[in-house]
Order: structure tokens, then sequence, then C-alpha cells
């Protein structure tokens, strides 16, 4: 009896510990239209949203590896060269808003931009319509779910329920969070605990780790002063949006993750070496000296972070 007794204790400690730490594991959500999220696949891969019919959302989204290119910045129609790094489109879900610099509040919202900027789609919604409309097999799928038919509003919603599917689970920092204490190894428990001493924790949390609230790029350093390049719009963030000046250098902190499958690192696709990127973010953004041992066991962590989804590569 009391060995029964106390095997309930630690397993009820155990469960109460994992379900007490900041981030949280993900899972998918449920109840979403099959038709629809099929639907939104095909529009998602469909070069008709531009205004050549030379790209599509997965053009920059790659979702066979992590959701985003392997480019410092994104090219457009006509080799047009973007101002910013792509972020991934997986897990978007989760995010507080759309974009760095959090322009748009859904994902409903955010399917517009690219299509209208003439450095991504090119495009406008009429056009977009236009050339939907007269495809037959298409206009039956959305007849079969809209009332409305091919519409602006229609191709959106289509798309951001796809995107929606798009989680990435079992991550084995999931698993381990989940109570399989052998999800982790020793250094990526040790990376995850100097994850949290050194701060870092504190602007990446919750199920995303990331995406839920804004920082300052360069709150304990002049980022931007100290970068070899000078400031651009793209390095304003939220000041694009509000035109307001307390707003300059205000980003959407980004998801970490698939941030270990990422190519380059912030949105100025600055850095190309993680252990780096977490060193430079724990001098800028927390003030803070991280030890190269350190910085790779907390990029060991951050690999843990990793989840699948079936549209990624095997």
């Amino acid at each position: 009896m009391f060995f029964r007794i106390l095997l309930l204790i630690l397993l009820f400690t155990s469960t109460r510990s994992f379900a007490q730490e900041p981030i949280g594991a993900l899972s998918v959500e449920e109840g979403l239209p099959l038709e629809k999220v099929a639907l939104g696949r095909l529009l998602f891969f469909d070069t008709r949203l531009s205004k050549n019919n030379t790209i599509s959302c997965a053009s920059c989204h790659d979702l066979s590896l992590n959701g985003t290119d392997s480019l410092p910045k994104a090219i457009g129609i006509n080799d047009r060269l973007g101002n910013i790094k792509t972020p991934t489109v997986y897990n978007t879900a989760f995010n507080i808003a759309q974009f760095w610099d959090g322009r748009s509040r859904t994902l409903e919202a955010q399917v517009s931009g690219p299509i209208h900027n003439p450095v991504e789609m090119g495009s406008h919604w009429i056009e977009v319509v236009e050339k939907l409309k007269r495809d037959a097999k298409i206009n039956q799928k959305f007849d079969d779910i809209y009332i409305e038919g091919v519409r602006a509003a229609t191709i959106a919603d289509a798309i951001a329920t796809f995107e929606r599917s798009l989680v990435t689970v079992n991550a084995p920092f999931d698993l381990w969070l989940k109570g399989d204490t052998d999800a982790l190894s020793q250094d990526e428990k040790e990376g995850y605990r100097l994850f949290k001493a050194y701060g870092c924790i504190s602007c990446h949390q919750g199920k995303n780790v990331g995406g839920n609230m804004y920082a300052y790029m360069g709150a304990m350093g002049d980022y931007f002063a100290d970068r070899d390049k000078p400031v651009s719009k793209a390095d304003l963030g939220r000041f694009n949006v509000t035109g307001n000046e307390d707003d300059k250098y205000l980003f959407k902190v980004p998801s970490l993750r698939l941030v270990a499958l990422q190519k380059y690192f912030f949105h100025d696709a600055s850095e190309s070496s993680l252990e780096n990127a977490i060193q430079v973010m724990a001098r800028y953004q927390l003030g803070r000296s991280i030890s190269d041992e350190d910085a790779g066991k907390i990029a060991l962590f951050l690999h843990s972070l990793a989840g699948k989804h079936q549209e990624m590569t095997p």
C-alpha cells in the first residue's frame, strides 16, 4: 500500500512539474473542415495568385523543408528581391499577428499581403478571382464549399484554413513535456535549463516558443548601430504600421519551433550560425554574454523543438 501511494505521489509531481513549464506542447487544431484544407492546399501551390503565373505561396514557403526558403531575402515576381527574411508558415496559427511587423492580425488578412505586394506576387484580387473563375474544376470545388463561390474572401479563407493545419507535432521536447523523460538527452535538458536561466524564456515562451508578443531589436544594446549596414525601412518594424516613434525597431518575437532548421536568422538574415545567433541575442536582448559551450547546449535544446508534419520531407 505504501509503495502504491508513493508511486501516485511521484506520478502527480512529475505531471504537475511538466504542466508548469513555460513552454507548452503543440497539438493539431481539431475540427478543421477537410475539404477546405484540401482546397487551401491547392491554392497554396497555385501560381495563378501571381501576376505572371510564376510565384505561389509555396515558392517562398517550402513545406518540404521548414516552411520558408533558404535565402536571406525572398525572391518574388520577375526575380525581384524582397526586403526581409521570409518567416516560416508552420505553426503561424499560434502567432499574435502575422508578418514581422504584425500588420495583419489574422491569417485571412495575411493572404492579401503577398498577392498585392509588387515585389512578391504583384497581382490583385480582381485579377486572381478572374483567373480562377476560368477554371471549371476549381470553380466546382469552391461551389461545393462556399455559397459565394470564388471570391477574395473565400480564397483567403481556404488558404488560411490550410495554414491552420500546418502544425508540427511530436517534437522531442513535446514528448518530454508529455512525460517521456528519455525523449531528451542530458545536454538537451541542460540546454533548456540554460535557456531559462539566461532569460531567453522571457520572450520565447508558450506553445510556439515565441510569436505571442512584441520586442525591440536591441533592447540592451544598439544592434543597428553595430551592424555593418545602414538602417532600412524593414528595420523599423512596427513603426511602419503605426507611425508611432516608440514603435521603431519593434518586432513580433519569432517562434523558435523550427529555428534550428533555418539557414539564416533574424529579420535581416544577418546571421547564419545558430550558435552565433544565440550569442547575438543574449548580447542585444539580455545584456549578457553566453559562452560557446552554453550556446552549443542551448542550440541542442532548440533542435529538440522541431516537430514533424506530413508535408515535410521524411
